[in-house]
């Protein structure tokens, strides 16, 4: 039987701990959020598929426990995602601090052509907002990754932030010159 879709992009959402990592993936995957917080233990996923270019596209978004004592667990997600969001809380300077930490998980354990974008979650909470949206854009235009805010909770911007994800996905899968043929896209290419 075929599948009903034409691609697989397999996506990993790292960052700290309480940044909003499940809640992105809830609102993007489900719609729905949730104000209390339960930390993720190890790894889950959750699936959607999308449309693009007139291709079905089925996203498996893992979402990874952000402490540190999961660290080893989840490094083995890294090696095969076609895609990597970084997340952190623009309420929450420590937790953009540490973006270059999980840049160098990164480098370590993904493979070295994987699709990165870079998340400030929380962007509803205006007053409470430390991490300045230029700053974060001056970083991401440092290693040439795109950079967005969103919100879980008002649901700004989480759809784009997936749909950012996946359309670089396919940039680059395209210009590799594998194209996008068959299911068993490539990640380590």
């Amino acid at each position: 039987m075929e599948p009903l879709y034409d691609y697989l992009f397999k996506l990993l959402l790292i960052g700290d701990s309480g940044v909003g990592k499940s809640c992105l993936l809830l609102r993007f995957a489900d719609d729905t959020y949730t104000e209390s917080y339960i930390s993720t233990i190890g790894v889950d996923f959750k699936i959607r598929t999308i449309d693009m270019d007139g291709k079905t596209v089925k996203l498996q978004i893992w979402d990874t426990a952000g402490q540190e004592r999961f660290r080893t667990i989840t490094s083995s997600y890294y090696r095969g995602a076609h895609g990597i969001i970084i997340v952190y809380d623009v309420t929450e300077q420590e937790s953009f601090n540490n973006v270059k930490q999980w840049l160098d998980e990164i480098d370590r354990y993904a493979c070295e052509n994987v699709s990165r974008l870079l998340v400030g979650n929380k962007s509803d909470l205006v007053s409470k907002k430390v991490v300045d949206a230029a700053t974060a854009q001056d970083l991401a235009s440092s290693l040439k990754i795109p950079c967005l805010e969103t919100s879980a909770k008002s649901s700004d911007n989480v759809e784009r932030a997936f749909l950012t994800m996946a359309s670089e996905i396919h940039k680059r899968l395209a210009s590799e010159g594998g194209g996008m043929e068959g299911r068993g896209v490539g990640v380590c290419g």
